[in-house]
């Protein structure tokens, strides 16, 4: 989750300057300890799902080029509290009422807006309201999951009705409902959707019972679906898809000997297991650690003619990173090579990731700037975000500022929060703080657009207690609350004694008050 615009001319967010300078998006952030910038997210998944590995990143890098129009929209909705105060201040505004509606216009509003619900909610009524426009499935579908990422349950019901009544449902839409109810605890209400695909005009067949089996499975709930399942199956055909969601499933819930059994009840239903089947095995063992049993169920694909793909090697090779055992993590290279596997970028940035934490910076730069240009693969922003972490890591900081501004000024990808992490977190630990860290967040919020997450706010909370500039910490933790964003109970506590301290009674009581929600939720 991350700070609305909507707030930021509210808070003094050039921290270290007087009070006078007001202003107006997946490994964890724990790796942030060693230098990573979490360069990809290895996700082993069933096929339907993974049919494009950089599906993802794809619907993450929106065309921001011509931000004029969006800059006006922005600066309309900084102003604003709630989605009807959004629409309000849009539909008043003469500036706005020249813009020219476009579905890419209300995409990108949209991508800005992806973790700040009202704004998202405002924006999208103002430009349905707009004569001579009606946004497109696609974009109702995408509002459908914003408001359901920040549990908006209620308002994702009204809008799927409204979009019912238009015919404007798809299974794509359902996808989302249902794994919004899921991921909010209430996977009975995912079931309930499933059960009403006749209402959509959707019709109930293997791939929507897929989608209902994955997101249950996704959310823990594998017993539950697999009863589902035998309900289903005497009428609903399985594929190999199904059991692969289970096999998933079941590593997921670290239950790897049922994961073994759904192989062999795949092969007795006439699927012939695929290497999604045991490369999500080979993903289980491999965040245990049991390397050994990763390389028995490379030599079992080797005798069943399943070869190995980039995503497995690419998954084989981040946990052994992360395990420390980098020269083996390295090999893992020469052995994709060896049986003809072409690496992407996603295994690139692994590979990068590797080399810079054996020390081996010469060679990650190499492959940046030699490797991926001869194999004609492009980077994109997590690759440079290694690339940044790690000369951050070695305290290179020219270099990690080039190679920032190399990225702001790529054609294919641009700069996200994390691209500044590493360095914000150098500079504190350097204990340079004032202009620095005042240029990094006037990029981060001005230049581009971005919006603070979870582990910034915290980076900057503990840095500014640490500096003694509580006040300004206190002003931030107070936007976070604002936004639903949850602090760690330990900034909380860190804050809560730098504001005693300092004799701020009432900036204390809140601070304790919030901590016993904290506790009692």
């Amino acid at each position: 989750m991350f700070l609305p615009v909507r707030n930021l001319a509210k808070i003094n967010f050039f921290v270290f300057r007087p009070k006078t300078y007001d202003t107006s998006h997946v490994v964890s952030t724990n790796y942030f300890h060693s230098f990573s910038t979490l360069p990809f997210r290895v996700c082993v998944e069933s096929d339907h799902f993974m049919s494009n590995r950089s599906s993802a990143k794809a619907e993450e890098c929106v065309d921001l080029h011509g931000k004029s129009d969006v800059d006006v929209v922005i600066s309309k909705v900084c102003a604003a509290n709630t989605e009807d105060e959004v629409f309000k201040s849009l539909v008043h505004d003469s500036a706005c009422k020249t813009i020219k509606i476009t579905h890419g216009f209300v995409d990108r509003l949209l991508h800005r807006f992806k973790d700040d619900w009202k704004s998202a909610l405002g924006v999208f009524r103002w430009a349905e309201a707009c004569p001579h426009y009606k946004p497109s499935p696609e974009l109702y579908d995408r509002l459908v999951d914003i408001l359901g990422k920040m549990k908006q349950m209620e308002k994702v019901n009204a809008l799927v009705e409204e979009m019912c009544e238009s015919n404007l449902v798809s299974l794509n839409t359902i996808a989302k409902i249902m794994r919004r109810f899921a991921g909010a605890g209430d996977w009975k209400d995912a079931v309930r959707i499933f059960d009403e695909l006749g209402k959509f005009g959707l019709g109930k067949n293997t791939e929507s019972m897929n989608l209902l089996l994955d997101t249950l499975c996704k959310e823990h709930k594998v017993e539950q679906a697999r009863t589902i399942f035998l309900e289903l199956k005497s009428h609903i055909q399985p594929n190999a898809n199904t059991f692969n969601i289970f096999i998933h499933g079941w590593c997921k819930i670290k239950r790897v000997e049922e994961a073994h059994w759904t192989i062999q009840e795949m092969k007795g239903h006439g699927c012939r297991p695929c290497v999604i089947s045991y490369s999500t095995i080979i993903q289980f063992y491999c965040n245990q650690y049991n390397f050994h049993k990763v390389y028995e169920l490379l030599d079992e694909m080797k005798t069943q003619g399943c070869s190995p793909n980039v995503v497995t090697f690419t998954t084989i090779m981040h946990s052994l990173t992360k395990s420390g055992e980098f020269e083996e993590a390295l090999q893992i290279s020469e052995r994709m090579k060896s049986v003809g596997c072409k690496p992407d970028t996603l295994f690139y940035n692994a590979l990068i990731h590797s080399l810079g934490r054996a020390g081996r910076v010469k060679e990650a730069t190499r492959v940046f700037l030699e490797e991926m240009p001869k194999n004609e693969t492009s980077p994109n922003t997590s690759t440079y975000n290694s690339m940044i972490a790690m000369f951050c890591h070695h305290r290179q900081e020219q270099k990690a500022l080039q190679y920032l501004k190399n990225l702001e000024n790529a054609s294919c990808c641009k700069p996200d929060v994390q691209s500044y992490y590493p360095l914000l977190k150098l500079y504190f630990g350097a204990g340079k703080t004032g202009d620095y860290i005042t240029k990094l967040l006037d990029d981060i919020v001005k230049k581009h657009h971005l919006c603070l997450d979870l582990s910034t706010y915290t980076l900057l909370i503990h840095g500014l207690c640490k500096t003694k500039k509580c006040e300004h910490a206190y002003q931030l933790f107070k936007d976070m609350t604002r936004q639903n964003i949850k602090p760690r109970y330990l900034t909380c506590s860190l804050l809560l004694d730098e504001i005693r301290q300092k004799n701020m009674y009432d900036e204390a009581e809140m601070i304790r008050d919030f901590m016993k929600k904290m506790k009692s939720s």
